[in-house]
């Protein structure tokens, strides 16, 4: 059961030669939704075109994901309409987004939102809107069903991703009292989702170790326990527990209710709830639109995307943070931000593999450097299922980032096709006779990950000062890219927009 990061992804010798001779049937596919080529313009600084025309609007957004998109529904619920969202790829979300074959539609990234606490009103606004939440009932549709989780170790299958079997006394000591610890960490009212809700100084120390550092300071030296710790660090952050603020590693479990129903999911993920923002808001959204400059001034905001200049009132920056040094006219370096890059796929399958067992919504192998799949159809009110589609998930930990978005770039589809097929068939040994097709989508910045250090940082408080008329939205604020944040961000900056645009008139 234990592969190595060798294995997988080293680059001095061909790792994946000969694999591809055991194939059983053609397997089709391809890299969807590159956008590293136009990162790269800004990134190596190229010249652009300039402006043949100029548009006035009182708003631009800048970034099409959950955050921009939860601005522009803030606008269109307050009758505000004079506003426009660019968004650089050819399909707004982020990574909300989602596909679609002849089988089911599924996701590209985000697959799932907790259920959302009394506290959180901004999502819970949301999801009433949407017909999720209706006179205080979660839509039972929406709730995922049962199976829910279903993890592989020790050559069987258990339910639920907290390790369970072949645990020795000691094994469930230290889960027993690492379950204590977070129970006071959540008590505190400090490790709060969004984070604004109740962030202070009281545990900042804490942001200055490594979560790693932080259990071997508390006596965890359970091999399951850390391999958990260890999951929840990749699975949020895209990091692992020796990269993670202690800080967040403790927020990934004290955040939430111990006990918590759901989540909410949808055969495409997160990206269900794109498509119903953009029903409200599809208009008002430009899709393709790179834009390459941003120029604030005391009287407006000037924002060139191709071979348009906005002149805007107020700007919303709700793309990526790291863009705003190469597309803010004076803006400084960024030192604090970090992020992690990301594979996944979606596999087509054209029947169930023999060694599925009884078939769960997100399913994890213990000792794999991926975090699993999610089964698209699992939410199906449907009888019988023969196909399906998979959505695998790959972040990319070991190793610097910058090192892993080159390997990301370098290595071609066939490469990382192989390497998700041998990952799967050490469970699945005729996962090769299953699937027929294979799409994948490399994101070398696909999420802020929260480093030590980077969750009280000085950069994060001055970016989140809502202050002249460039704001920032997106979840990197928080330094935990979650919905919830991206959403909350959004929203707040809408809210000031509006309350800005009110007191100049």
């Amino acid at each position: 059961m234990r592969i190595g990061r060798r294995d997988f992804l080293g680059t001095g010798s061909a790792a994946l030669i000969g694999l591809s001779l055991k194939a059983d049937r053609k397997i089709d596919g391809s890299f969807v939704n590159e956008a590293a080529g136009a990162g790269h313009l800004l990134r190596d600084h190229k010249p652009f075109s300039p402006a043949k025309k100029t548009e006035k609007i009182p708003v631009v957004i800048i970034g099409g994901g959950i955050a921009g998109l939860s601005a522009a529904w803030r606008f269109h619920k307050r009758g505000f309409h004079d506003y426009l969202v660019l968004e650089m790829n050819p399909q707004a979300g982020g990574n909300a987004r989602w596909g679609e074959n002849e089988i089911t539609a599924y996701p590209w990234a985000a697959h799932y939102v907790p259920v959302p606490g009394p506290r959180l009103t901004y999502v819970r606004e949301l999801f009433t809107d949407l017909g999720v939440l209706q006179d205080g009932v979660w839509n039972e549709r929406y709730l995922v069903f049962s199976p829910q989780e279903h993890l592989f170790l020790y050559g069987r299958w258990q339910d639920g991703i907290e390790p369970s079997v072949g645990l020795t006394q000691n094994d469930r000591n230290q889960f027993r009292r690492i379950e204590e610890l977070f129970a006071k960490f959540r008590a505190s009212n400090e490790f709060t989702v969004p984070l604004e809700l109740g962030i202070s100084s009281k545990f900042a120390e804490l942001d200055q170790i490594s979560f790693m550092e932080w259990l071997r300071r508390e006596g965890f030296d359970s091999r399951p326990l850390n391999w958990y710790m260890n999951y929840a660090c990749r699975d949020d952050y895209g990091a692992l527990s020796t990269n993670t603020s202690a800080w967040a590693g403790i927020h990934y479990f004290a955040s939430r209710d111990a006990e918590e129903k759901g989540p909410l999911t949808w055969p495409e993920g997160n990206g269900w709830i794109t498509r119903r923002l953009l029903e409200k808001v599809g208009p008002r959204v430009r899709t393709n639109q790179l834009v390459h400059k941003v120029i604030p001034s005391g009287h407006g905001v000037r924002v060139h995307a191709g071979e348009v200049e906005y002149s805007a009132e107020f700007v919303i920056f709700a793309a990526p943070t790291f863009l705003a040094p190469y597309l803010v006219d004076g803006f400084p370096q960024l030192k604090t931000f970090a992020y992690s890059p990301w594979l996944t796929a979606n596999l087509t399958l054209e029947r169930f593999p023999e060694s599925a067992g009884e078939a769960s919504w997100d399913t994890v192998f213990m000792d794999s450097p991926t975090l699993g799949y999610v089964d698209a159809m699992h939410q199906t009110l449907r009888t019988y299922i023969d196909r399906t589609v998979w959505t695998f998930y790959w972040s990319l930990a070991e190793g610097t980032p910058t090192q892993n978005r080159q390997l990301l770039l370098e290595k071609d589809w066939d490469y990382w096709k192989e390497a998700i097929l041998h990952d799967l068939e050490r469970v699945h040994h005729d996962i090769r006779k299953c699937v027929s097709r294979v799409d994948i989508m490399r994101m070398g910045h696909a999420m802020v990950r929260p480093d030590v250090g980077s969750i009280f940082s000085e950069e994060r408080a001055w970016l989140k000062r809502r202050t002249g008329r460039l704001f920032f939205a997106n979840s990197d604020l928080s330094g935990i890219s979650i919905f919830e944040e991206a959403q909350f961000h959004g929203v707040e900056s809408a809210q000031t927009v509006l309350a800005k645009l009110a007191g100049t008139k």
